[in-house]
């Protein structure tokens, strides 16, 4: 039942969060006695501030507010960004992780971990152990970033920049 309410609730309140600025990553809503539990997961370019989550609350709560036939009770609505440990699924979620450090499980091979280059909207550039490689995003079963308590080392940045210069260049050289 909750799903189903999910679901028709998504595209009101992903054009509420897209009216804002951002981007709707997730719609949760579970039976919590005799209220409901809606959870709102929201990104953005630029992460997403605490003025900014108390900005979405309002959007979201007038529209949720307007279509109360749909939710149909009292609800506590809580919205969030998400997590360091989510895991990178869409094409934005990796060009967002650009020089992280992410932990890749591919569907067939070993574990291993590369800094975040461009992102494109079928795969995305890596640097591996020194080396620039691409992962189709098919190919990884699973991918979350690392936590670094340092900054990247200036030498993988300017690979990753360098190979980013290089590619763009070869692209327009290669449309003519």
């Amino acid at each position: 039942m909750a799903g189903e309410v999910a679901s028709r609730l998504e595209p009101i309140v992903a054009e509420a969060v897209a009216d804002a600025g951002f981007d709707l990553d997730g719609l949760d809503i579970q039976q919590a006695g005799r209220r409901k539990l809606v959870k709102v997961v929201v990104d953005g370019d630029n992460g997403v501030g605490l003025d900014e989550v108390a900005e979405i609350s309002r959007a979201v709560s007038a529209v949720l507010d307007a279509h109360d036939e749909l939710i149909a009770g009292a609800y506590t609505l809580e919205v969030t960004s998400p997590g360091v440990d989510r895991p990178l699924v869409k094409p934005r979620h990796w060009r967002r992780a650009r020089y992280r450090l992410v932990r890749i499980t591919p569907v067939e091979g070993a574990e291993y971990v590369g800094r975040v280059g461009d992102a494109g909207e079928s795969s995305v550039r890596l640097l591996v152990d020194g080396s620039i490689r691409d992962l189709p995003y098919r190919d990884a079963a699973k991918a979350v970033i690392e936590i670094e308590f340092r900054q990247p080392p200036v030498e993988e940045l300017k690979l990753l920049d360098n190979d980013t210069q290089d590619h763009n260049g070869r692209d327009q050289e290669e449309s003519r």
